[in-house]
């Protein structure tokens, strides 16, 4: 790893590290915390190379066709 990457994954250590343990004491604060936790967790997620992998092995996600109904269906089955 370069000087550079380094520094960029430190700094992201810090601001995820930093962001969780703030979650943390929001808990206690009765705060909005989940959003802070969740945004701190992500930081530390986008720097790790565990997640990278995860990310790699993921399927793309596929685009489901739907299947045009009508108006009716469902409504009472047996009377159509």
């Amino acid at each position: 790893m370069t000087a550079m990457k380094h520094i960029k994954h430190s700094v992201l250590v810090v601001m995820g590290g930093t962001l969780l343990a703030l979650g943390i004491v929001l808990i206690l604060l009765h705060s909005p915390a989940i959003l802070v936790i969740i945004t701190g967790l992500a930081i530390l997620a986008v720097g790790s190379v565990w997640a990278r992998c995860r990310r790699s092995q993921s399927p793309a996600p596929t685009r489901k066709r739907r299947v045009p109904q009508s108006p009716r269906s469902g409504f009472l089955p047996g009377l159509s």
